[in-house]
């Protein structure tokens, strides 16, 4: 992006050799496939369970838990071979519906961490990670919590990470724990894996298998105007896309705006804690749920089903405007004394009411008193107070921002915070991609080949942000300004001197 402070009939062109690196145009695609998705959708037990499906009019074992493969059971078997086995096995029939709330349930979750998830499948999660990662402290740490979460709400996944999404898809599908960053790396990395994580058609698998064709690296192998023919153009696309020929739009998922959840029960139940149980996990995803989009709500709906009478409705209402699950948990276990259930529960539904944006609270600080006396908390407001009561007010100062193009003229200094005014164009030069950590002067660097160096030679991320103003007085400035990182990880903000000799400048550090 460039920024002018002048208008220019033509900007002049850097030189080729700083070249900043493309970043708007990538990205990086995380891939969570869940194979055993129509087993654990129902939950976790100690028991020996398999879901079986109907298939020519046998209900077939589709997946084991390790209890039950430990005994003996084999996907394919039927129902009746599998209990020859295992009489105390437990049997459910697959849901589609409970796998698909379980997916957008994951959905909902994962939107935590980016603003694009794609359900891209029945067992199929993708997420846009590339803008997260400096959130999260780089694509270890954010793996390491995708795959944290993942488990703690019981679910395994086949995770792969690549440029794009169908690329991560495949290497998910095949079990490769692959991280792929690079584009140019894709072709080698599918070489090898098995048509079978590709998702084709049955007859074109069996027909490419029938040639001696095995594994993608064969598809890419064969004539391009043949293979189309013959397997059609489809297929072809599929391989483009996902080596990055051709783009590969998604559409990103959007949990619904008003909360509502079901909870089914394997089956009837009575006994009141465990109800409550029940009812507490569905407000800690009504927590989840209204934490992510920083909401709160005064009104809640829960509903009892029961096998032959009419549902139990229980409201619940607050003084203001709540979304932490203990709160909403007190209230309904002080109601829960008072109702009475006409007849065991089958299902437990909870919906939220009318939702507001709450407004964000400072943490608050735990401050040391005298020996024996209990600590005492203080918000980051109470603090101020404190420490200006104490020192002074001309000690304790606060920033704002000032409609100024130069950097170093783009702030200044008041008394406490709330004084400050912030004008409309301060408020969208916060926006601007700026280093907490200024320099009182720039500082020159050395340069090799045309590259700025500190300790080791940097590489542009971003830039440049053009900035030539203050011609009306003694200190203009003809800059133009990147983000740059050197090799120990160390983000800058550097500059380029336009004006006189086009040395490299350091400015400022980001955190």
């Amino acid at each position: 992006m460039v920024q002018h402070a002048l208008a220019f009939d033509t900007p002049p062109a850097a030189p080729r050799a700083l070249t900043a690196l493309p970043t708007a145009a990538q990205r990086l695609w995380f891939c969570a496939y869940l194979p055993n998705l129509s087993l654990e959708a129902s939950g976790s037990s100690k028991d020996a369970r398999v879901v079986v499906e109907e298939q020519r009019g046998i209900h077939r074992v589709l997946l084991a838990c390790p209890a039950a493969s430990h005994a003996g059971i084999q996907i394919g078997q039927s129902a009746h071979a599998a209990l020859a086995l295992l009489p105390t096995l437990r049997i459910e029939e697959r849901s589609t519906l409970r796998e698909q709330q379980a997916v957008e349930r994951l959905a909902t979750w994962l939107e935590q961490f980016t603003s694009v998830v794609c359900i891209a499948g029945p067992d199929l999660l993708l997420l846009e990670i590339a803008g997260s990662l400096r959130l999260y402290g780089g694509l270890s740490c954010l793996r390491q919590q995708l795959a944290a979460g993942l488990r703690q709400q019981g679910f395994t996944a086949a995770m792969a990470i690549a440029p794009t999404p169908l690329a991560a898809t495949w290497l998910a599908r095949a079990g490769r724990r692959a991280c792929v960053r690079e584009a140019a790396n894709i072709a080698r990395v599918l070489r090898d894996l098995p048509l079978s994580c590709l998702d084709w058609p049955v007859a074109i698998c069996d027909a490419m298998r029938a040639m001696g064709v095995i594994r993608i690296g064969d598809c890419l192998r064969l004539p391009r105007e043949g293979f189309a023919r013959r397997f059609g153009v489809q297929r072809l696309l599929e391989l483009d896309r996902a080596l990055g020929r051709l783009p590969d739009p998604r559409t990103s998922w959007r949990a619904p705006e008003r909360f509502c959840a079901d909870y089914e029960m394997t089956g009837e139940q009575s006994d009141r804690e465990i109800l409550l149980a029940v009812c507490h996990e569905l407000l800690l995803s009504l927590e989840r749920f209204l934490l992510t989009r920083q909401l709160g709500t005064q009104q809640l709906w829960f509903s009892f089903f029961h096998l032959r009478a009419p549902a139990t409705q229980m409201p619940l209402g607050g003084a203001e405007f709540e979304r932490h699950a203990e709160h909403w948990s007190e209230l309904l276990r002080i109601r829960f004394e008072r109702v009475l259930l006409p007849e065991p529960v089958i299902a437990v539904r909870l919906q939220a009411g009318r939702s507001q944006v709450l407004p964000a609270v400072s943490g608050r600080l735990a401050l040391q008193t005298k020996p024996g006396e209990p600590g005492r908390r203080y918000s980051m407001s109470q603090l101020v107070e404190r420490l200006a009561a104490r020192m002074g007010c001309q000690a304790v100062q606060s920033v704002a921002t000032i409609a100024e193009h130069r950097p170093q003229r783009a702030w200044r200094l008041l008394g406490l915070p709330g004084n400050s005014v912030v004008t409309k164009l301060a408020a969208i030069r916060c926006q601007l991609c700026r280093p907490l950590w200024m320099l009182p002067e720039p500082t020159v660097l050395s340069a090799e080949h045309g590259y700025p160096w500190l300790q080791g030679r940097l590489t542009l991320l971003e830039g440049p942000e053009r900035l030539e103003t203050g011609w009306w007085d003694d200190d203009g400035i003809a800059r133009d300004y990147y983000t740059a990182v050197n090799p120990q990880g160390l983000r800058l903000w550097v500059f380029r001197n336009r004006k006189h000799a086009p040395a490299w400048y350091l400015h400022g550090f980001f955190g």
